[in-house]
């Protein structure tokens, strides 16, 4: 088996900067990546939802329940409704992605040499970019993934005004919840939740991105040489999703309810949790989002860091492991 000796070793670039990528390659493949993980884990993002939503199990009583449950009354298209709508994150996730590479190239610029502490400040910064363009989007989807609920084969909807959509084409539905929220709300009602969103996704997002750092550097010394070093990243991805999942569950059941159930404050929120769910908060959705979360988190960076590899800079590519 051929190894690499140290000097080899060392000459290879572990983490592939922005300055060394092609932005002309790097900026439609990444889009195009994402658009292609965001189609493919979209059911278990609604699953997720409606299982936050809901009080207790009056409905599904968990993740395969639900899945159960919408694809035998709703149809197998059930999974993917308020897609075409949450299609628009996109947007916000190229946003999050330069905004990402470049404040880890600007904290690189001014001497900060630490990985962690990059990815800590940069994924940060990036989802507070990234949620004030998504917000919006995730208000009128999640109202959309609730539409059409349905328990023993009986339609259930928050939005019985509505009359679940009945006869209407899907812009038409989008554009029914838009102006059912901006009537109820005015244009704060698509920003409802946007604090819980700042308080839920930018601490997930620095601690998924250090997790990742973190588990690549312990992973690195305990798998040989010759280990694809792209395997590395996807297992050091895995676990930090799991772990920032494990840890955030509660805020992010917090501000599901707060931007679909309209509720005041995150403090009334936790309060109603807490009463209606006790300890099960901790763990209410946990298992779609941990599924969800591997899943994604697999995909996302297998798909990033190839996409990295193959916009890479000319000079750079003899440097690279696959």
């Amino acid at each position: 088996m051929l190894k690499m000796n140290p000097i080899e070793e060392t000459s290879y670039i572990r983490t592939i900067e922005w300055e060394m990528l092609d932005k002309k390659k790097f900026i439609p493949l990444s889009i195009t990546s994402s658009c292609m993980v965001r189609t493919s884990l979209y059911p278990f993002t609604l699953v997720k939802t409606r299982l936050q939503i809901q009080k207790g199990n009056e409905v599904y009583k968990g993740t395969w329940d639900a899945f159960r449950k919408i694809v035998k009354y709703e149809g197998f298209k059930g999974l993917y409704k308020g897609f075409w709508v949450n299609l628009f994150s996109i947007v916000s996730g190229t946003f999050y992605v330069l905004t990402y590479e470049n404040v880890r190239h600007l904290l690189q610029a001014n001497d900060v040499t630490d990985s962690r502490i990059r990815a800590l400040v940069a994924g940060g910064c990036a989802s507070l970019v990234g949620q004030t363009i998504i917000v919006p989007i995730d208000v009128i989807s999640q109202h959309l993934m609730m539409m059409g609920q349905k328990v023993d084969g009986v339609t259930s909807s928050i939005k019985p005004n509505l009359q679940n959509g009945v006869g209407k084409s899907k812009t038409q539905l989008a554009l029914a919840i838009t102006k059912d929220i901006y009537h109820t709300d005015g244009f704060r009602g698509f920003y409802r939740g946007y604090a819980a969103s700042l308080f839920t996704y930018v601490p997930s997002s620095a601690l998924w991105w250090t997790f990742y750092h973190l588990y690549q550097d312990h992973l690195n010394n305990l798998f040989p040489v010759w280990f694809p070093q792209l395997g590395i990243q996807c297992t050091s991805a895995i676990l930090g999703g799991i772990t920032t999942t494990t840890l955030i569950n509660p805020l992010d059941i917090v501000r599901a309810r707060l931007q679909v159930q309209r509720l005041d404050s995150i403090g009334q929120t936790f309060r109603i949790l807490w009463r209606e769910e006790r300890f099960y908060t901790f763990t209410k959705g946990l298992t779609a989002r941990i599924i969800m979360s591997t899943f994604y988190s697999f995909s996302i960076i297998l798909g990033y860091e190839s996409v990295k590899r193959w916009s890479v800079k000319e000079q750079y590519r003899e440097q690279i492991r696959w």
